[in-house]
């Protein structure tokens, strides 16, 4: 089962993060590749973030820059 949270609940359990930096990457997700690493879950308006595949394309984000 994939642990799913709202942008609040995310930047609350890892403060590292800012409700704008996530805001931003889900509003460009087509662009950034957020989209296709299926971390992003829409039911109706709600968007939630699934964590797991979120920190993978992080980590494929910094891997990009080596």
């Amino acid at each position: 089962m994939p642990v799913l949270s709202t942008v609040n609940q995310f930047t609350e359990k890892h403060p590292a993060f800012t409700i704008g930096g996530l805001r931003a990457w889900i509003f460009n997700e087509n662009s950034n590749g957020l989209a296709k690493s299926g971390a992003v879950v829409r039911i109706g308006r709600k968007v939630l973030i699934d964590e797991a595949k979120f920190f993978t394309w992080i980590e494929a984000q910094n891997q990009g820059g080596n």
